[in-house]
């Protein structure tokens, strides 16, 4: 019997590696996307079959329709079904806003939002196809889409007008799939807020960070990553929520 198909973009690496490990040890064949890093991509893709599960990269640049159909198409060609594609690949890069120039926006829209509708619409098809009892749900369920959003949609910082704009598109993304796409393909959105920190934070502004976290620390890829295992495996009748890992960071602002 083949393995329930699972694809996670920006796969190689933080969260969304932790995505695929998570899926993969639940029994899935993860399709690993990349963009750039191949070595990533490959290492994530042999510690996902180590970990008791199947795995293959697929390179592709989100940022270009292109690259989204390209994607799209290698992984049509490769299941008849999807049972679970999780929309992470994103980028977080900050810029005043004084300084904020179209090239920068569009940008950052086209891979954390554009690219999503766009990997989403293409794998319709495979969504709609797979079979949600293959994994223990319902029979007039198919497959599951996980748009990874942020804090920053509902709470923006200084410095990144352009980020959080694209992720409250990805919030309302995930409520008007919801409200379309069910009951055959369910949509929903998890919200980190401070979980494995950009590697320019330095140590004074981690230590500053976390005394606003309710729960005392910085959460890893690994909480985001039950998460979607429990929506993919358990939570059926989710639909259209999007869900905060953030250890009660967003009840401090």
């Amino acid at each position: 019997m083949r393995r329930p198909q699972a694809v996670v973009t920006g796969a190689g690496v933080r969260i969304g590696r932790a995505i695929a490990l998570e899926l993969a040890a639940s029994g899935f064949e993860v399709a690993v996307h990349y963009r750039g890093s191949s070595v990533s991509a490959e290492e994530t893709a042999h510690a996902c079959v180590e970990a008791g599960g199947a795995a293959w990269t697929v390179q592709a640049d989100l940022g270009t329709p292109e690259g989204c159909e390209a994607l799209t198409a290698a992984v049509s060609a490769h299941a008849p079904g999807v049972h679970v594609l999780v929309n992470n690949a994103s980028i977080f890069e900050p810029v005043p806003f004084e300084s904020l120039d179209l090239a920068a926006w569009e940008r950052m829209q086209a891979i954390n939002l554009r690219a999503p509708f766009l990997v989403s619409r293409g794998l319709l098809p495979q969504l709609r196809t797979a079979e949600a009892c293959d994994i223990g749900g319902p029979a007039d369920q198919g497959g599951l889409v996980v748009h990874l959003c942020d804090i920053g949609a509902d709470r923006p910082v200084s410095g990144y007008a352009h980020y959080s704009v694209s992720k409250a598109g990805l919030v309302m993304l995930v409520r008007a799939m919801a409200v379309e796409l069910a009951p055959r393909v369910r949509t929903v959105g998890i919200s980190p807020g401070q979980v494995m920190w950009p590697e320019w934070y330095d140590e004074k502004l981690r230590t500053k960070l976390e005394k606003r976290i309710p729960m005392g620390r910085a959460g890893g890829g690994e909480d985001c990553a039950r998460l979607v295992r429990f929506l993919a495996k358990e939570a059926f009748y989710l639909n259209g929520v999007v869900i905060p890992v953030d250890g009660g960071l967003s009840l401090r602002y």
